[in-house]
């Protein structure tokens, strides 16, 4: 099923009485904002922890972007119509069957990787298919991003082996954006050494990054987007090359509830295109939506099992 797009958005405007047009707006009333968006998404269906989530994700792309709620989405009530219903389509989607997993991809054995003097994996084994979404989970400091970088050759193991594709795209936590390059110098340049081509990687990832729900100035430097725009961005640029392995760490970073749904539409796309995703995660709405869960042991839990084996 394809993914489904939002209707383009109307120009901003407000939804609020005409005694309340100053050029800012007060925190009573983008808190009344957002007290709407909340009762009318109740009001259609949504339990309570999708109406926490998605307040808290509208909430985020509007202070990242520096723009008041009923200016960046407009009125409330129409807002939650529109979030709801994408909410509704692409929950089915991605709930679709998905096809028999495929060779190998990635494959860790036995291994463990230190940050400093601190052991953050111990004797990891890992394995993700073609066709197949796996998240990572677990405490803050269990090694989650650390797993990452060492999937993508960025960190050596300290031990053991990492078997891996050579053709894999990866969108890590923090973006390595060059402020002054805008979007389009970046898909060329990532496009070039992707071996996507210089000149078709432009049309590509602009595809890519409409189907997150952007449609980009291509002239805009990177310094001068929002903190959702810059991650939409991220993620265009490790899918550039159509890769047979996806990492991606918290790729939901920034992104508002419509580009989150979007997201995860993009996911099961390329899940039954024959990808292989790797996901870091700590949302556990996110668990739903994957073929399988690995959770990594805190370090505490680590060192003890480390402490009774050579007890043992």
């Amino acid at each position: 099923m394809s993914p489904v797009a939002p209707e383009p958005r109307a120009p901003r405007h407000s939804e609020y009485s005409q005694s309340d047009t100053g050029p800012t707006r007060s925190g009573l009333t983008e808190t009344a904002w957002y007290r709407s968006l909340a009762a009318e998404l109740s009001a259609r269906g949504l339990d309570r922890q999708e109406v926490d989530r998605t307040v808290a994700g509208t909430r985020t792309e509007a202070a990242s972007d520096g723009t008041a709620p009923a200016d960046l989405f407009g009125p409330a009530v129409l807002y939650a119509r529109e979030l709801a219903s994408a909410l509704k389509e692409d929950g089915a989607a991605r709930r679709a069957p998905t096809p028999a997993y495929g060779p190998i991809v990635l494959r860790l054995r036995g291994v463990s990787a230190r940050r400093g003097r601190r052991a953050v994996l111990t004797d990891l084994d890992l394995t993700v298919r073609r066709g197949e979404v796996v998240a990572v989970v677990g405490a803050n400091g269990a090694g989650k991003s650390t797993l990452l970088q060492v999937c993508a050759g960025l960190l050596g193991a300290g031990s053991g082996t990492v078997e891996r594709t050579a053709r894999f795209g990866y969108a890590p936590q923090l973006d390595a954006l060059a402020p002054l390059l805008t979007v389009d110098e970046h898909l060329r340049l990532f496009g070039m050494l992707e071996g996507a081509g210089r000149e078709r990687s432009v049309p590509t990832g602009h595809r890519i990054l409409q189907r997150l729900g952007w449609s980009p100035d291509g002239n805009r430097v990177a310094g001068a987007l929002s903190g959702g725009t810059r991650q939409k961005l991220n993620l265009a640029l490790a899918q550039l090359a159509s890769p047979d392995l996806l990492l991606l760490d918290e790729p939901y970073q920034g992104l508002d509830a419509l580009a989150y749904e979007d997201l995860w539409t993009l996911i099961a796309a390329w899940r039954d295109s024959g990808a292989g995703v790797l996901l870091v995660t700590h949302l556990l709405r996110d668990i739903d939506f994957v073929d399988r869960v690995v959770e990594l042991p805190t370090p505490e839990a680590s060192a003890h099992r480390a402490v009774a084996e050579r007890a043992a």
